[in-house]
């Protein structure tokens, strides 16, 4: 057995305090995973998790095995690819979370150029408006799109997403265009909050530099960008979306931008990782492949 298997599973193990976690995330069986430990265990001469039926904790060595694990893992990731550049020699999985939007209307129409480039990185891809736990769910970055609620993470700026403000046709057609702040007294939004409860923030916009937030009534609340969406297509009220989201339904006339004047500040995009010297050679070329994918994009964009 590969002393380096041993050591990716034991850190999965120590991670996800579940050996059957650990399985799925490395594709074993529980028994693998656990057949694994045991293998590592004789060889280091220590017992490294405390088992009972609920969880599995590391001992004490095992805690210290863990931090020196990680360093070792992430050194052999950079030996790898030390003196060899070209894309081919990249390999292994590559597991990402992103915003449902921006998966399937940025990333999955371009991703052939991503896996021509590195033939041997096996992608995995979540897409889900709901936050993940990066580590406790096997991930080796997470794109995140606004505020960064989780300091502990190591942040990699992408850029940023440019907003607009539309409604359909339908919602125009009954209660009128708004043109100006005051118009949209006679309006509704469609409220958009991270989780159902929580208190919405109405018509947000940029004024000489300043962000301001007008509280505004709306008939329906959705925790989903795709929900958000088709709120506005059918006529429920004036959304507030990046570009990326909504240039499509924009440009068949589906949905009309409004109040150009008025609009909130882009939405920075990150990339969040857990830390940066254990962070894969896989993982940074996606990163730049992602910097460059969202840069394209708003270009198109601002050059139409």
């Amino acid at each position: 057995m590969n002393k380096l298997d041993l050591l990716k599973t034991f850190v999965r193990v120590t991670e996800l305090s579940s050996f059957t976690q650990a399985g799925e995330s490395l594709g074993l069986p529980r028994s693998t995973a656990s057949d694994q430990i045991r293998m590592l265990e004789d060889l280091v001469g220590a017992r490294l998790f405390h088992r009972t039926t609920r969880k599995v904790q590391p001992t004490q060595d095992g805690a210290a095995l863990y931090e020196r694990s990680k360093e070792l893992l992430a050194d052999m990731d950079e030996l790898e690819g030390l003196f060899r550049r070209d894309g081919a020699v990249l390999a292994g999985r590559l597991r990402v979370d992103m915003p449902t939007v921006v998966a399937r209307k940025l990333v999955i129409p371009k991703l052939a150029q991503f896996v021509d480039a590195y033939p041997h990185i096996e992608v995995e891809l979540s897409s889900s408006d709901r936050r993940v736990d990066l580590v406790r769910d096997g991930f080796d970055c997470v794109l995140r799109i606004g505020e960064l609620p989780d300091a502990s993470l190591v942040a990699r700026s992408l850029g940023a997403m440019t907003m607009l403000n539309c409604a359909s046709p339908a919602y125009l057609a009954k209660h009128g265009v708004p043109h100006t702040l005051d118009d949209l007294r006679k309006h509704r939004v469609v409220h958009y909050v991270p989780v159902l409860g929580a208190r919405p923030i109405g018509f947000e916009y940029v004024l000489n530099g300043v962000t301001h937030q007008l509280p505004m009534a709306g008939t329906i609340t959705v925790n989903n960008t795709d929900t958000y969406e088709a709120a506005a297509l059918g006529g429920l009220g004036l959304i507030q979306s990046p570009v990326l989201g909504i240039r499509d339904h924009i440009e068949s006339g589906r949905l009309v931008h409004v109040l150009p004047d008025f609009v909130a500040a882009p939405m920075d995009v990150s990339l969040l990782y857990a830390n940066r010297r254990h962070l894969p050679q896989r993982a940074h070329v996606f990163m730049e492949w992602m910097t460059a994918l969202i840069r394209d994009d708003e270009a198109q964009y601002a050059n139409r």
